[in-house]
Order: C-alpha cells, then sequence, then structure tokens
C-alpha cells in the first residue's frame, strides 16, 4: 500500500478525518457550487523512502480562477489555458485559467510533511451529488505516484491502485441560516468581522474581515479594540528564511480606493492582546474599528471554531 499524498482542502465544510489507509484524501470531502476554494496539498511520504522533488496538481475543467501561493525554498510555475465554456465569476465572465500548478526546486526528505497550497473557486457548473477529481502528480529522486485514476460509474474508489483525491458536491448553506454582517463608515464598507474560538488560557485573539474602499481617496485601518481585550492591534506575517513572522503594521493598513482588502488567517489580520476571558464559538463579541479619514466604526465579530480558516458561508476570496 502507498502512503504518499494527501491533499486537504480547507475552508470549506468539516467533516471527520480519514482512515490511514487511504492513498490521497480531502480532508474536506464537501464543497459547494460557486464558492471559494482553498486547497492545502500535504506531501506527507516520499516514494519508498526517496525525497519528494516535485508536485504538481491538476485543476479539473469548472474549478476557475486557480492561483498558487509562493513557497519558501521551491519554484512555483503554472499552465494556462482556454476552458471548455466561459463561468460566470466574481465581476463578470472567466473563459480561461490555470490549469496545471506545479513546485519544484527543492527536496522533501520521506520522514518530513510539507504542504503546498493554492487557491480556486468552484463554478455553478457542478451540482450536489457530483464529485470533482483533483490529480496530485508526485515526483521523487527514484520514482513516483500518479494519484490520477478516477472510478468508474458504480465502482468502488477504493478499488483503485493510485486513486484521484476527490470532494463531493453539496447545496450551499441556506442564506438566512449564514450570519453576515456588513458596515458602513464614510466611504468604506466592511463585511463580516469574525474571530477564533480560544482556550481558556489564551491572553490573545485575532480578527479577521474584509474592507471595500468606495471612494476616491484612500483611507487607513489604525486601530481596532474588542470587548475584553486590553488593545488591539494591525499585524501583517511574513514568511523569511522559511520561518513565519508577525508585526505591528506601522502607521495602519492602506484601503486604496476601489480597492478590497481582507484580513484572514496567514495574512494581514487584528491581533487583540491581553484578553480577559476567551472566545466561545456561536457567541458573538462587540467591538470597534478605527480608520485614518473614516473615523470609528462600532461591529460585532462573529465567534467560529478553533482552526477555522474562513468564516462560515464565505465565498468571495480576493
Amino acid at each position: 500500500m502507498h502512503l504518499a499524498t494527501r491533499l486537504v482542502l480547507v475552508g470549506l465544510v468539516a467533516i471527520p478525518s480519514t482512515s490511514a489507509w487511504a492513498h490521497a484524501v480531502l480532508e474536506r470531502k464537501e464543497a459547494s457550487p460557486d464558492a471559494s476554494y482553498r486547497g492545502v496539498v500535504q506531501i506527507t511520504h516520499g516514494c519508498a523512502g526517496s525525497p519528494t522533488t516535485r508536485v504538481s496538481v491538476t485543476i479539473p475543467e469548472g474549478v476557475v480562477g486557480a492561483k498558487p501561493m509562493p513557497k519558501p525554498g521551491w519554484q512555483v510555475t503554472t499552465t494556462k489555458g482556454a476552458y471548455a465554456k466561459a463561468y460566470p465569476y466574481y465581476h463578470g465572465l472567466i473563459s480561461g485559467g490555470v490549469k496545471t500548478i506545479t513546485w519544484t526546486g527543492s527536496s522533501l526528505p520521506d520522514d518530513q510533511v510539507d504542504e503546498f497550497t493554492f487557491f480556486s473557486r468552484i463554478s455553478d457548473a457542478f451540482v450536489p451529488g457530483q464529485t470533482v477529481y483533483f490529480p496530485v502528480q508526485q515526483d521523487c529522486e527514484k520514482g513516483s505516484y500518479s494519484w490520477s485514476e478516477i472510478p468508474a460509474p458504480g465502482t468502488s474508489v477504493h478499488a483503485l491502485k493510485e486513486p484521484a483525491p476527490g470532494v463531493r458536491i453539496v447545496a450551499a448553506q441556506s442564506v438566512a441560516s449564514v450570519p453576515t454582517h456588513t458596515y458602513t463608515v464614510g466611504d468604506l464598507r466592511i463585511s463580516h468581522p469574525w474571530s477564533r474560538a480560544t482556550p481558556a488560557s489564551a491572553k490573545v485573539a485575532g480578527g479577521y474581515l474584509s474592507i471595500t474602499n468606495t471612494g476616491t481617496e484612500p483611507d487607513r485601518l489604525t486601530a481596532a479594540a474588542l470587548d475584553g481585550a486590553s488593545r488591539g492591534e494591525v499585524h501583517s506575517m511574513s514568511m523569511e528564511g522559511g520561518v513565519m513572522k508577525m508585526a505591528p503594521v506601522e502607521g495602519g493598513l492602506e484601503i486604496k480606493p476601489g480597492e478590497t482588502v481582507t484580513l484572514k488567517p496567514g495574512g494581514y489580520h487584528l491581533m487583540f492582546l491581553d484578553m480577559k476571558a476567551p472566545l466561545k464559538k456561536g457567541e458573538p463579541v462587540k467591538g470597534t474599528l478605527t480608520f485614518e479619514r473614516a473615523g470609528t466604526v462600532a461591529v460585532e465579530f462573529d465567534v467560529e471554531g478553533i482552526g477555522t480558516q474562513a468564516p462560515a458561508g464565505e465565498g468571495h476570496v480576493h
């Protein structure tokens, strides 16, 4: 039995973990049409002891707007082409884009684990009940695995030697069941502030949201506050020499005219310090955001589960 590649698509509907016997799996196996898709390809083993030197993911027809995330130490390349038809996208139709994403130029030892990330969107070409397959090619110094086999109708994926990871399409949540909040201050539109639940002993919490500048002048997010925290800061997160580093954004975070800036895990975010009590899933917390030109606006942060990568119902990623 080969144990090589696990493909993890994060930010959709959580499901139980898959058994260890699987060749390649989708940790979150359910997705909805017309929704964003954050894929994390997790390589857990090499090829019979040989280190992995190349990872390539095929983006299937109907999954559009794919973009890879740069990875320190690896070179990322893409192959682009025309789609079979034009698909609805955020601000119109899209008729072509990335077909494959490949990471090369480094070496992942057999006894180590690493991740390769991309963003994309599931189009409305899929309907509930279908399965979308993402073939993964893993090449090593000696040997390779081609996780690309797709089961024929009526057959089981477990009978395949090197099955392609798949995700099942399910109906989207009812809009009424997904709490979303939008606030306006000056020329700024603030969408869905949220945070993660925190352990009882935690003294810090993160804050996430999207800000759209509908005006003609730039503005800056300079401060934030949350009930139960002594202070709030705007932070950036970056990779330096393979090490993740976080630091306050000096002078505030700029939002240019016509631009949407998204604060999210792994990027720009709010950091709330000296928390007096833990945040609990499902219990919103009041706070404020302060801008250089627009002033201060009161908001409410939804609290999602620990480890959540995107708020419930999130579908538009910039």
